[in-house]
């Protein structure tokens, strides 16, 4: 191994020099190199070995780069110090400190970072309630520290945590067996077969101490699972009827041929995919591919679903709006729009009763259907008149078309005078 790897170009001098010294270090006539901390270098070690490359090239003599480099970071939490979480340092200032939090006060951090109550008007121009600064703690962890989990992790919350719960199950007991009490007296003894079969779900870590109370004090933990949803492939067991596919769970078709798939529970996964908002996803997927196709490349249903569907409802309004011109622009040309009319709905109106008109438009033959009628009444002609007050208009005025009255409060005059 030499010194001058890495250190250019050598003479032919040189070149010669190096190797009849590196062959008598091999031979053992001459001392071996040695490297920065004093360690002498084996002359034996291969060049591609004792070569350090570009990237870990220091200029220095060594299989230092050979060699694991020592941590520079500590590994685990318990080898630095962890973060003071809520801790703050010192007092709280007297006055606002130029660079501080201008809401708070505190230097430890800046406006937008600040975790306290927005105020309507900030520490900095009132001048009171200033925050002291926060204790900022550098922890400098590994790569494998930052992302664990249980990083930080007080044990002791764990005990506080089963202590609470503790307590909630001696209470749970308490209210239990004061309950089974209750009940035994007021409502007597219960049903032998009620223990038994609440004893096979009763909780298997309650304590064995309390043999003397009733089970039914214990807690139902081992609750069985509702079983509410049929699988696919007990929809029918017909063989011959929709194919069920186990890998993938899948029904295709409907298992109820036959039957009307709305009023159906499941009809296949085809009647899902084929419902709602499925038809016009597909919709909007072929426009945007048919505009891909055009030059559009702003259109894809992926990239830019909202654009994507504003330019598919402006695709179809123009698309209503030219089958309607050229609609128009044909009944121009030809006529016939007088056939494009539907006609009145009373004439399409289908009924059992059966009534006959002479050419006058009186009934000849039948029972002639009664108008339907509201909930206030009808045909109620007061002051023996006999039609209603606003039948008759004359001169600015309503009046009774029997009488050609004026006056609501008159009494009718028309038979008197016939």
């Amino acid at each position: 191994m030499s010194s001058t790897y890495g250190s250019g170009r050598l003479s032919r001098e040189d070149y010669k020099k190096q190797k009849e010294l590196e062959a008598a270090r091999m031979a053992g006539t001459a001392p071996p190199e040695r490297d920065a901390d004093g360690n002498e270098i084996n002359p034996h070690i291969p060049e591609f070995m004792s070569k350090a490359p570009w990237y870990l090239d220091t200029g220095k003599l060594g299989l230092q780069h050979q060699r694991k480099a020592k941590p520079t970071t500590t590994t685990s939490i318990s080898e630095s110090k962890w973060y003071s979480r809520g801790s703050r340092v010192g007092s709280a200032p007297k006055k606002y400190r130029p660079g501080a939090c201008t809401n708070c006060g505190a230097m430890s951090h800046k406006t937008k970072d600040c975790m306290e109550r927005p105020r309507k008007t900030g520490a900095k121009w009132t001048g009171r309630d200033m925050m002291a600064d926060e204790a900022v703690e550098s922890v400098n962890l590994s790569y494998d520290a930052k992302r664990d989990m249980w990083n930080g992790y007080d044990a002791t919350q764990h005990k506080n945590l089963m202590h609470d719960w503790e307590l909630v199950e001696e209470a749970r007991r308490k209210r239990k067996a004061s309950e089974l009490d209750k009940g035994t007296t007021e409502g007597g003894p219960s049903e032998p077969g009620a223990n038994s079969i609440e004893a096979q779900f009763a909780s298997s870590d309650e304590d064995d101490d309390d043999d003397d109370t009733n089970v039914k004090s214990k807690s139902t933990v081992r609750n069985l699972r509702i079983r509410e949803d049929t699988a696919k492939y007990l929809r029918n067991l017909d063989p011959d009827s929709a194919y069920y596919d186990p890998k993938t769970r899948s029904m295709r078709e409907n298992p109820y041929a036959g039957k009307d798939p709305s009023q159906l529970a499941y009809a296949g996964d085809n009647f899902i995919r084929y419902s709602g908002d499925a038809q016009d996803i597909l919709k909007r997927e072929v426009f945007a591919w048919e505009a891909g196709e055009r030059g559009n490349s702003s259109a894809h249903l992926q990239a830019n679903p909202t654009q994507t569907a504003l330019l598919y409802k402006e695709f179809k309004g123009k698309t209503s709006e030219i089958k309607s011109t050229r609609q128009q622009e044909i009944l121009a040309k030809y006529g016939g729009e007088e056939h494009l009319q539907a006609p009145p709905r009373e004439l399409l109106h289908q009924e059992e009763v059966y009534v006959e008109y002479s050419r006058t438009g009186e009934v000849i033959g039948g029972v002639e259907p009664q108008a339907g009628r509201t909930r206030y009444k009808e045909d109620v002609y007061v002051l023996n008149h006999s039609s209603v007050f606003g039948s008759w208009w004359s001169d600015g005025k309503w009046g009774y078309k029997c009488c050609k009255q004026t006056m609501k409060n008159s009494y009718c005059t028309a038979t008197l005078t016939k």
